[in-house]
């Protein structure tokens, strides 16, 4: 995770965007709402992840609209969707967000999956297109540091569909 901060995103750990990666144990596997998938190859290599919590989407920095339509405790957020560069384009990303979406659909009181993206990386926004719904572009906006954020969402009862 923190490579992908500093070598994709290129800005850097920020301890107020990105508290759970340093507390990985205490946020996704402690609490049984919560999940982290992690993509190993032969030899221990990390080569993806895919986090999923029960937060919806703070304000500031997104639209109140966005925290009002995606409250916590009843959206699940996918995040930490990461796959180091030399493995993607193999289906290793979608596996793991069906598996957090499968996921997300056996926990109760989940009522859809929420996830927002910068669309600046290669290959981010076609990939969640393929997957999920807009439901905001903050790109115009400057939100979010005026990166290419743009968000979307997942209905829980069309995440685990052979189409997606």
């Amino acid at each position: 995770m923190l490579d992908t901060f500093y070598r994709e995103f290129d800005y850097g750990y920020v301890p107020e965007w990105h508290p759970d990666v340093v507390d990985l144990e205490g946020t996704y596997l402690r609490d049984p709402r919560h999940t982290l998938i992690v993509a190993v190859r032969d030899g221990g290599e990390v080569v993806g992840t895919t986090a999923l919590n029960s937060r919806g989407p703070a304000h500031p920095p997104h639209p109140r609209s966005l925290v009002e339509r995606y409250p916590s405790g009843r959206t699940a957020q996918l995040l930490r969707v990461y796959v180091r560069p030399g493995h993607r384009r193999h289906g290793l990303a979608r596996a793991m967000v069906r598996t957090a979406c499968a996921f997300a659909a056996r926990v109760p009181g989940y009522e859809r999956v929420y996830l927002h993206t910068n669309v600046d990386i290669p290959g981010a926004e076609g990939f969640w297109r393929s997957l999920a719904t807009e439901v905001f572009d903050a790109r115009p906006t400057g939100e979010h540091g005026g990166f290419g954020t743009v968000h979307f969402e997942m209905p829980l009862d069309t995440v685990l569909t052979p189409t997606n």
